[in-house]
């Protein structure tokens, strides 16, 4: 690890005596976007990436589906930036378990949290926490190998309904992935682990359950359109939830995306079948009705969920809002996947709006407390949805890392942020964790890591195998050679 530190220093003597050091923790989009734009705009600035995982790309990796690998060519773009000479990446470094936020902060002149959000929204309703009710995160990590969900318990042999609630993108990636026929998935990049259990799925009914109706539903055209498309699947949608009213023709009116989802939706309830085959997967979209419990077998299973139906009502902005009848009914399931958000967690010394899920800041800027009037945090920023919550698409994490630099430039350029004192940087930050003992997987073993995950793919006509373990991660990236 000395060694390391001395060809780190070698490296970058020539660049700048007091360089503009800058830390960014989290190597999602919003975090590589952060580092992109610094190195950019400041010509002496030193930039690492740290992330709590072995490897790269945060929800590029873990969160697009496996079969959308055309989202997944940012991370060519992302590579480039871990390949520039200014920039660093180290994994395997957990913020608040490796090292502190206030020991960050004291190595660096600015630390950028960019860790996004890795945990999930709670209904707060009776039965939650019964056996066979999982979040759509989790879902989404277990067949995208991320080394946290290697291990969930999904028990797809003896499933045959599933209700998704939400009906967001997330929750048709979760729902297309179900019904999809496996050869299509074989040759995707899906963990192999997941492949094998959706291999023997008894699923032949998936419910979507939404709050809100045909008029104000969450998802893309994009993606409605592609779980429409499985090939010999019934689409159940009742025609008279598609019923128009004024106000609902005056959300369309104004939202070019809904009115597309909404005649997508419209031209699927119309043309399908009055029935579907005994032989047949079917998808239906349940609309006006909200979770009131979930029902269990007397041995903490789930085996229904009760759903309330809502009528909408207008709030006052022009949006209307799902209010609960009083009236009830059950769906019989065996799984349920909660897709009604994700949510961000806070770690010690980071001031946290617990309702908001966010940290409180201005521009990127780090608030001192919730108040939204209480001073800056100096030398600390935010990016991507612990900034601004989790919403939007990859690209959205461009405009919202351009305006958090832009904040640190301005705090450069008033004298807030002064790259003139000397602060240990990288080669700190390296002693520090040499110290703990920690085992820094650098993009340099990633690239092990990636390279064995491709020879393994090649053997299976995939474009990747991905290792899904911590063993087996640490282990291809042989972090003994960390140089």
């Amino acid at each position: 690890m000395a060694m390391c530190r001395m060809i780190f220093l070698r490296r970058f003597s020539s660049i700048s005596s007091n360089p503009l050091r800058v830390c960014v923790v989290g190597s999602g989009p919003a975090g590589f976007y952060t580092a992109e734009k610094m190195l950019k705009r400041h010509e002496a600035a030193q930039v690492d990436i740290i992330d709590r995982l072995p490897m790269p790309f945060g929800l590029v990796r873990s969160g697009v589906a496996p079969d959308h690998p055309e989202t997944k060519i940012v991370v060519n773009q992302f590579s480039r930036v871990c390949h520039h000479e200014r920039c660093s990446f180290f994994g395997n470094v957990m913020l608040g378990s490796s090292l502190s936020l206030p020991e960050l902060r004291s190595l660096y002149h600015a630390v950028v949290l960019a860790y996004g959000a890795e945990s999930d929204r709670s209904l707060g309703i009776p039965g939650e926490d019964l056996s066979g009710i999982h979040s759509a995160r989790e879902f989404v990590w277990w067949y995208n190998g991320h080394p946290d969900c290697r291990n969930l318990e999904l028990y797809l042999k003896n499933t045959q309904k599933v209700v998704i609630l939400g009906q967001g993108n997330v929750a048709l990636d979760v729902a297309r992935i179900l019904l999809r026929p496996t050869v299509e998935l074989a040759t995707t990049d899906i963990a192999n682990h997941a492949l094998a259990t959706l291999q023997e799925s008894s699923i032949r009914k998936v419910y979507l359950v939404g709050r809100r109706g045909p008029a104000q539903a969450a998802c893309t055209a994009k993606e409605l359109r592609e779980v429409l498309g499985i090939k010999d699947l019934y689409v159940g949608i009742s025609e008279s939830d598609l019923l128009k009213t004024p106000a609902d023709e005056e959300e369309l009116k104004n939202d070019r995306i809904r009115r597309r989802v909404y005649e997508l939706l419209s031209k699927a309830a119309t043309s399908n079948q009055s029935s579907p085959r005994s032989d047949q997967h079917e998808l239906h979209f349940v609309f006006f009705h909200k979770p009131d419990r979930f029902l269990d077998d007397g041995h903490g299973h789930v085996t229904a969920v009760r759903l309330e139906k809502t009528a909408l009502r207008g709030n006052g902005s022009g949006k209307q809002i799902a209010i609960g009848t009083g009236e009830f009914q059950d769906i019989e399931c065996e799984m349920v996947l909660k897709s009604i958000g994700y949510k961000s967690v806070p770690v010690d010394g980071l001031p946290f709006d617990h309702q908001a899920g966010v940290v409180p800041n201005v521009r990127g800027r780090v608030l001192c407390d919730t108040s939204g009037e209480s001073a800056i945090e100096e030398g600390l920023y935010v990016c991507g949805w612990l900034k601004r919550g989790p919403t939007g698409i990859i690209a959205t994490n461009l405009y919202c890392a351009e305006e958090t630099v832009v904040s640190i430039s301005e705090d450069i350029d008033r004298g807030v942020l002064v790259p003139s004192l000397p602060k240990p940087g990288r080669d700190g930050l390296l002693q520090l964790l040499d110290d703990r003992n920690v085992r820094v997987v650098p993009f340099s073993n990633w690239e092990k890591i990636d390279s064995e995950e491709r020879r393994l793919g090649s053997l299976r006509n995939k474009p990747r195998e991905k290792l899904a373990t911590w063993d087996e991660l640490l282990r291809a990236s042989d972090t003994n050679q960390l140089c």
